[in-house]
């Protein structure tokens, strides 16, 4: 009963309604720039437990997992807000108003900012759930600094093209609050097991560096600068 796949493909079109709300064509993440990544937004910062069930709520949202603009209505409505103790809300940096976190995101990646999320102890443990590290980075999320990481979600966010860090000195959570602004140096010359530094930069302009780490293998840094896994995978199957 195998049909296999016709040698040429060029010619075939998948055809996917725009009224469907359970199936949208995905558009490959754009490639790393080759620039560090100064004065992102802080668009969360989880306290304590944050699993993918935090991070990307399963339940009648999985009717969307085939439409990633729809299931990203989802983002962080889990997360306790480090900063207020609140469930599911922040502030939105481009008008101070407090909305849910999937609002904020939304509006930030329509306005094309991009933006990093804080992590507590083992952010997205849980189900191996692809759409909690799918949908951050689709809504404009490049990295994500956590004391410590759930070994699979860690891996997703590699594979989505997302900088999952840790911080050298697990206290440094407590340094970054909810306006600051954050930034990761020297990304052209990141290398495997060797740390990385970041700039927090609080609304008065002082600065804090401090270091952090990644678990990412020469192979993965290059998921990374591709955009993704799947974008070096097309780069090398397409020769």
């Amino acid at each position: 009963l195998f049909k296999p796949p016709p040698s040429e493909n060029s010619q075939i079109e998948i055809s996917i309604s725009q009224e469907s709300e359970r199936l949208q064509a995905l558009t490959p993440f754009a490639p790393w720039d080759g620039n560090d990544f100064e004065g992102l937004p802080v668009l969360m910062k989880a306290k304590g437990k944050c699993t993918t069930d935090h991070i990307s709520m399963a339940g009648s949202w999985l009717k969307y997992r085939g439409h990633l603009e729809n299931i990203s209505g989802n983002l962080y409505l889990g997360v306790v807000n480090s900063f207020t103790g609140e469930i599911g809300t922040g502030v939105d940096i481009t008008d101070n108003q407090i909305r849910p976190f999937p609002e904020i995101a939304k509006r930030y990646h329509e306005a094309g900012i991009e933006w990093v999320a804080i992590g507590d102890e083992n952010i997205g443990e849980g189900s191996s759930r692809e759409h909690a590290a799918m949908e951050p980075r689709f809504r404009g999320c490049r990295v994500v600094i956590a004391r410590s990481f759930a070994r699979i979600h860690e891996t997703n966010l590699k594979k989505q093209g997302i900088l999952p860090l840790t911080f050298a000195n697990p206290g440094d959570y407590d340094l970054i609050g909810q306006e600051d602004r954050i930034s990761v140096i020297d990304v052209k010359n990141m290398r495997a097991n060797e740390p990385v530094q970041v700039v927090i930069t609080n609304p008065k302009g002082d600065t804090t560096h401090i270091e952090t780490n990644h678990s990412m293998s020469e192979d993965q840094i290059e998921w990374f600068r591709a955009g993704s896994a799947l974008n070096l995978i097309r780069q090398k199957t397409n020769g």
